[in-house]
């Protein structure tokens, strides 16, 4: 072998391998789940189970379900007190796992939800960036839908011809959240939207994975604003 083949090969093989250390280590730098383990259990009339496109709260509704696509580098399963009391109060949910955990790259992971499973009406939501994914989608699928859920979240394209209802709810403690971002979002929905700021909520509190990076602090419980966003949700089905 030639002496600069030898180098080029060396070179590709140390880039190659730093790639992939690279690699590992953003996959594993993300938000972890945090002290979720009895909501990922069945129990309460709600059979919990993990299914290829993430888990399946299974309660005793059968004609609702809501698919749920969480924020960026956040382990799902930190939403599952949410989807668990969602599930117990006869909305079945199905928490969505992203590649990477990143709901940009698993924007139509919804339509695979469908294909498997048949409800007289589908909901979509979301948190932040799973929030504006599950809006993206939502703006292809107009007709496919009975509502829509953002959690501290905002569209980034037209939702203005959607015929279901679009609720934005936020905690007024959120750093995370653009607002002037938010304020154009509400021009991108139906006028008759509706938006729920959460006294004391901030933005990590949608889900049970503790301090956000950017975040102000919360001064309310975890399950106070868990409990606020399931009651809302529940008011616009």
């Amino acid at each position: 072998m030639k002496k600069q083949t030898k180098i080029f090969v060396a070179i590709l093989v140390t880039v190659i391998a730093a790639l992939g250390i690279a690699t590992r280590i953003y996959a594993n730098d993300y938000y972890r789940a945090a002290d979720i383990d009895k909501y990922i259990m069945s129990s309460n009339g709600v059979t919990v189970s993990q299914i290829d496109e993430g888990y399946f709260f299974d309660g005793p509704g059968e004609d609702k379900a809501l698919i749920f696509y969480p924020g960026a580098k956040v382990e799902e399963t930190a939403y599952a007190p949410m989807m668990k009391s969602l599930a117990e109060q006869g909305v079945d949910c199905f928490l969505i796992k992203m590649p990477m955990k990143l709901a940009i790259l698993g924007a139509n992971k919804a339509d695979k939800i469908r294909e498997k499973y048949d409800y007289d009406n589908y909901y979509l939501a979301g948190h932040s960036l799973g929030g504006a994914m599950a809006a993206n989608y939502a703006s292809e699928h107009l007709n496919d839908y009975s509502g829509l859920f953002l959690l501290a979240a905002y569209p980034t394209k037209d939702l203005t011809a959607a015929n279901f209802p679009v609720v934005f709810i936020y905690g007024d403690n959120d750093k995370v959240l653009n607002r002037e971002k938010l304020e154009v979002g509400f021009t991108l929905v139906p006028s008759d939207y509706k938006k729920v700021e959460i006294a004391g909520g901030n933005h990590a509190q949608f889900g049970a994975y503790g301090a956000q990076d950017g975040d102000d602090t919360a001064t309310i419980t975890p399950e106070e604003q868990w409990k606020i966003t399931v009651d809302t949700i529940l008011e616009n089905l």
